[in-house]
């Protein structure tokens, strides 16, 4: 039995880059050998098995070969006579393919150091064509390592447009590809994996709602800033329906939202941007009612967790927002003093209760307007 550390482990060691997860491949051993070494078997489609001290994952080496559509339509075949070489050819770049044994030494039979001293992504063997996630996973990679200078090897780029000319992208799960865009949101350059599926035709397919937005210069530098991935995706949502009017903006976003399976949290902050970034980003020169109905659109009296988001991606699309970073909290703190129990002690109650109160708090807004002005 030989264990060798590969994947990402190994490609960001030598990059010096932050190694966050572990993965091990067990080369010569049997399920059997492995559970009576105390590892916990996980894998349905083949061999994985936890470490029981350390938690990370060991998988036996194995091969695979395509059996259907999409990245599930594979029959993987592992035993002890599956060798290291044969386990690394199956993964998808070169910068992937590389293991490091219990010494340190470096196993790179298809040359990925070479690749990550040129700054290529470049796939490992023909079989890249048989996965289509790999056209999300190499644009995500290059979100990744864009700002390091790394680019996609033009021979890599040409097999991921022959599967988005197939239909083979069509295959994969909503689930598996959210999981890929939203952790290129979290990336380093997103609008780097935006462009990668745009130059391999393949934005069109998984993502045509976005073309717009790709297209657009301005939003592309707004997400290439520094910023939570929810910001990042409320921006791309604004952009990719700015075409519509505000009132017309919510049912194509919550389509695309529900169509993805994207979580709640990404999908109302995109709702709320897109409902009111310019009345955000435009603070200052709203009168009261206006500000007074910003601030019950966003239900900023009850819920203000988004604000702080909310701000974040008013300062991405390039709007100043000193004003309302310390006018709006400063008003939402005199706000929360109307007291409707003081009010219904002076006999208001019913209908004319809810006109107090709105006259109350349409009262503090002016007044924080004449102060502004004075």
């Amino acid at each position: 039995m030989q264990i060798y550390l590969v994947g990402g482990a190994v490609r960001d060691g030598l990059l010096n880059y932050p190694v966050y997860d572990k993965d091990w491949v067990v080369v010569g051993a049997t399920p059997e050998e492995m559970q009576q070494q105390g590892y916990h078997p996980v894998g349905k489609d083949f061999p994985v098995f936890i470490h029981p001290q350390s938690g990370e994952e060991y998988a036996l080496a194995r091969t695979e070969r395509k059996s259907g559509k999409g990245y599930t339509g594979f029959q993987y075949h592992a035993s002890p006579e599956v060798t290291l070489e044969e386990d690394l050819i199956r993964r998808d770049l070169t910068i992937n393919a590389m293991a490091m044994d219990d010494r340190g030494n470096i196993i790179d039979p298809y040359h990925g150091q070479r690749d990550l001293h040129t700054k290529t992504l470049r796939h490992v063997s023909s079989a890249f064509a048989e996965d289509p996630l790999r056209v999300l996973r190499v644009a995500r990679f290059l979100a990744r390592y864009a700002p390091l200078g790394f680019s996609i090897a033009a021979e890599t780029l040409t097999l991921m447009q022959q599967l988005a000319a197939s239909d083979e992208l069509e295959h994969l799960t909503a689930e598996r590809v959210w999981q890929e865009f939203q952790r290129a949101l979290s990336e380093a350059a997103p609008q780097a994996f935006l462009l990668t599926l745009k130059q391999a035709n393949a934005l069109a397919v998984l993502f045509p709602e976005l073309q717009s937005a790709v297209n657009d210069p301005s939003t592309l530098t707004a997400i290439s800033q520094p910023a939570d991935a929810k910001v990042r995706f409320a921006i791309l949502m604004r952009s990719a329906f700015a075409h519509l009017a505000t009132t017309e903006q919510s049912q194509p976003i919550k389509m695309f939202c529900q169509r993805h399976r994207v979580p709640n949290a990404y999908r109302d902050l995109a709702l709320q941007f897109s409902q009111q970034a310019d009345q955000l980003c435009h603070y200052a020169q709203l009168d009261a009612h206006q500000r007074l109905a910003l601030v019950k659109d966003l239900d900023l009296l009850r819920r203000q967790e988004h604000l702080p988001l909310l701000l974040e991606g008013c300062r991405l699309i390039g709007h100043d927002q000193l004003a309302v970073k310390s006018a709006l909290p400063q008003l939402l703190q005199l706000l929360q003093q109307v007291s409707p129990k003081q009010l219904m002690q002076h006999g208001y109650k019913g209908k004319a209760l809810g006109n107090a109160i709105n006259e109350a708090q349409l009262t503090i807004c002016q007044q924080q307007i004449d102060g502004q002005s004075s």
